[in-house]
């Protein structure tokens, strides 16, 4: 339907599920206080007449006829259950970091299913030793776990409510006929059924530019100006002091004027007064790549890698130990920052790791194949964010480690 050909065996599980919880009943017979018999009641899928008729067939070649007690179960309708509807777009998820896939599915489709379980015997307290082998179970329903989909590899959660039981006796009076006592337990399963499994590929590289705001940033308050920022004067305002903070002695609405350090002076002076920047900073950059943390002694000296962990001391301790081993002094390193291995590589500081770097664009066939050499794809990577500033105002390159799930 809709393109879409999947077949999910949950009907099939269903009475699978079913079937299963009646499969283990056994009833004895005793003489006295001694068990003579014990017998496991036998179960199939079958309408009740099929067997019944079984019962009366005449014998062919010698064949056995067919034993008593006996049980047999049959699905008999299913109805649309709204009161248990999930939001249509609601969706399950499982991820898989080993193939690095993500699978989909929307929420199932609510329906109650009806069975029907026949329980056959010849005498009446065979029916009722196997009949309360199931009641107790039913307060009036039994809950069953059961895995539906194979591809989401999740367990759901499934009732089973007991809504009647009934008995019937076929017996006609014909000494020739057998005689067959019924018990019809009627039950309802509150299922779903699901539609398609759809699995994609996870997003595993990330590079966006991101910016202060998106808006045209116009007509700035007086008081949010930004020392040594450019504007251009949109409204004077009243009583402002624009002459003060950089504008010429005589302000005009379109000057163009670069805010300096007596704004904080005047802030409280006049009403009103906006201004609009002649350019909008770059703002920040955040870039995801993998990383595979590894310790330093594997890495070949003046092989440029970046910091994963700065180590497992102090923060005092691990940045002394970083300006020792780079032959730095007063240096604050981060995680994210790209060092050059000296050479000799000693004096590492304890508990760093770091990660090689992956250069120029994913995107690229070369970069990508290049990246697929040194990690690998498949390997169990993480990914690390990397924020490097933008707007020129001289701020060093941060990065944050993170797992990648």
């Amino acid at each position: 339907m809709y393109g879409n050909h999947f077949y999910n065996e949950t009907t099939r599980r269903y009475v699978a599920v079913f079937g299963t919880m009646f499969n283990d009943i056994e009833i004895s017979r005793k003489t006295g206080n001694t068990t003579t018999q014990r017998m496991k009641v036998p179960i199939n899928y079958a309408p009740m007449q099929k067997i019944l008729a079984r019962l009366d067939q005449n014998l062919q070649n010698n064949a056995p006829a067919i034993t008593l007690p006996r049980m047999s179960f049959e699905m008999t309708g299913m109805t649309y259950a709204p009161d248990r509807k999930l939001t249509s777009v609601t969706k399950l998820v499982r991820a898989s970091a080993a193939d690095g896939t993500m699978t989909t599915m929307f929420s199932p489709a609510p329906y109650d299913i009806e069975f029907q379980l026949n329980i056959m015997t010849k005498y009446n307290e065979d029916g009722t030793k196997i009949v309360e082998q199931i009641l107790p179970f039913f307060k009036p329903d039994c809950t069953v776990s059961v895995k539906l989909i194979d591809e989401l590899n999740t367990y759901f959660d499934i009732p089973i409510i007991l809504n009647s039981v009934s008995q019937e006796d076929t017996y006609e009076g014909d000494f020739e006929s057998r005689r067959a006592l019924i018990w019809t337990l009627n039950f309802t399963m509150k299922g779903y059924f699901f539609g398609p499994v759809s699995t994609k590929k996870q997003i595993t590289f990330v590079d966006a530019d991101i910016y202060p705001t998106m808006d045209s940033q116009n007509s700035i308050p007086y008081g949010n100006l930004v020392e040594g920022e450019e504007y251009t004067i949109s409204n004077l305002g009243s009583g402002r002091n624009w002459n003060v903070i950089g504008a010429d002695s005589d302000p005009a609405v379109g000057e163009v004027f670069t805010v300096n350090d007596q704004l904080s002076s005047y802030l409280n002076t006049g009403t009103g007064g906006t201004a609009t920047p002649t350019a909008r900073a770059s703002g920040s950059q955040i870039t995801v790549q993998p990383a595979v943390p590894v310790d330093m002694a594997s890495i070949p000296s003046n092989t440029s890698v970046r910091i994963y962990k700065l180590g497992d001391q102090t923060a005092d301790v691990n940045q002394a130990s970083w300006n020792t081993f780079l032959s730095t002094s007063g240096q604050t390193y981060k995680v994210g920052d790209v060092i050059t291995i000296p050479t000799p590589n000693a004096n590492r500081p304890s508990g760093a790791l770091v990660t090689k770097l992956v250069t120029g664009l994913i995107s690229d066939d070369t970069a990508r194949d290049a990246f697929t050499q040194e990690i690998g794809i498949d390997d169990d990577w993480k990914a690390m964010v990397v924020i490097s500033d933008g707007d020129g105002d001289g701020a060093t390159t941060s990065g944050v480690a993170k797992e990648h799930e």
